[in-house]
């Protein structure tokens, strides 16, 4: 049934070219943005199903404005016009990842121009886009997996008493970064891995699911603490000696999902890791850089690198405040003195503080400790080194940080302010919430 040959045997150093190949010139770095939003009927505020509006969107927008088709066993699973894509997640989450830009604004600016085109359609279909980090009705027992085989070969694997809570209900927002040589690949690494904690406190947006308050700050985060703990986390363990070839490693040594041949998925359910079908293939298949690439697709640590570094855990934000977070990743990785001064605020944390951080900030956000400090007393420190670089840079990106500013001035993230309403002006009402998120 399956062609088992492959043209030649996988290589360390083709793994290795992989992630070399984005070497980029320091003048050619651009940013990019991967934005998930969460598909909700605008009169129930329930999750919208494939089949019940969202896939006749896709359509929609396919026809009227000349996107190409991502199918998946011919369902359509998404679109792509030149260098952008809208991909759909599992519980049918809109992904929008455009090419990067050299600036924000020119972001921003495909944005806005992709949302006025968008919106007719949605309200064709009574359908709006929120900007929130999790469900706010649907939970994942309610939320069908869009029809794609990877996802739910996914969903039978994926261990962790929150997994289908990550897969169905949750939207984020990563950021990509460029990078120019292997030392400059590593120092972002390091440096991003290190500052996403805090970050995910201060961009903490997903305090109500179900309807209800769940009593943390961030419950996508909380739902990634509860998923798979063999491929997610932080890669390496924060090591300063941590290099490229440390990290193809951890990627090797994690348990395999599946692979495809034939544009069909052969199971392979955590049996082997990648390094053992390099070494003995799997049911007479022989891994392919393909395998890998699929493999390392499959690998969730909290910063991935791939041709260039992809930083992920962060709510979905509206209200400018994803723009204020891809500034604070800007402002700090494109500027070698604002990387020495990150280094130096983070020294005196270790591994353990930080492991520690990751494990308190769903519940606590701003409010969670590293050692001796609280996320509200380094994230003005973080903001203030990223805005002098952010000045330096000549494209008065600096005002993309104002958003984020109000709330680190007062120590509170955008969950506190929702939890405080939630409890009081909107007395536990839906409706609020709702509005205040689509403002």
């Amino acid at each position: 049934m399956y062609n088992t040959e492959t043209k030649e045997k996988l290589e360390l150093s083709q793994i290795r070219q992989l992630f070399t190949s984005g070497f980029k010139p320091a003048d050619t770095h651009k940013i990019g943005i991967e934005y998930e939003r969460l598909p909700i009927f605008a009169d129930t505020y329930r999750a919208v199903p494939y089949d019940e509006g969202v896939c006749s969107v896709l359509r929609t927008l396919a026809k009227e404005d000349n996107w190409d088709y991502i199918t998946d066993d011919f369902n359509i699973i998404g679109l792509k016009q030149n260098h952008d894509t809208i991909t759909l997640e599992p519980g049918c989450q809109f992904e929008l990842s455009l090419e990067p830009q050299f600036t924000i604004k020119n972001l921003e600016e495909k944005i806005n121009t992709l949302n006025k085109k968008f919106a007719p359609v949605l309200d064709k279909y009574g359908i709006k886009l929120l900007e929130y980090g999790v469900s706010p009705v649907s939970t994942h027992k309610s939320i069908s997996l869009i029809p794609k085989k990877r996802y739910h070969i996914m969903a039978r694997y994926l261990w962790g008493i929150l997994s289908d809570v990550m897969m169905r209900e949750t939207a984020g927002i990563q950021c990509c970064i460029d990078f120019e040589s292997e030392e400059d690949l590593m120092k972002k690494f390091e440096i991003s891995s290190k500052l996403t904690p805090f970050i995910t406190a201060m961009f903490a947006n997903s305090p109500i699911r179900g309807g209800v308050y769940t009593g943390y700050k961030t419950f996508r985060a909380l739902s990634w603490l509860n998923t798979d703990n063999e491929r997610c986390g932080f890669a390496g363990n924060l090591r300063k000696d941590f290099g490229i070839d440390d990290y193809i490693n951890s990627v090797l040594d994690s348990p395999m999902i599946f692979i495809k041949r034939e544009n069909l998925p052969i199971q392979i359910n955590g049996r082997i890791t990648f390094r053992d079908f390099m070494a003995k293939g799997f049911e007479g298949f022989e891994a392919a850089m393909e395998d890998f690439e699929l493999h390392a697709n499959l690998y969730f640590p909290e910063v991935r690198m791939r041709n260039f570094i992809e930083i992920r855990n962060h709510d979905c934000v509206g209200k400018g405040l994803q723009y204020s977070l891809l500034a604070i990743y800007k402002g700090i990785l494109y500027d070698k003195y604002a990387m020495a001064e990150i280094e130096e605020l983070m020294k005196d944390f270790s591994t353990r503080d930080l492991t520690e951080l990751r494990y308190n900030v769903p519940k606590s956000a701003m409010q969670a400790k590293a050692g001796r400090f609280t996320i509200s007393e380094i994230a003005p420190k973080i903001l203030e080194i990223a805005e002098k670089a952010l000045i330096g840079g000549g494209y008065h990106e600096d005002d993309y940080l104002v958003p984020i500013k109000e709330y680190v001035e007062k120590g509170i993230c955008p969950a506190d302010v929702i939890i405080r309403n939630w409890h009081s002006l909107w007395d536990k009402d839906i409706n609020k919430l709702i509005k205040y998120l689509s403002e």
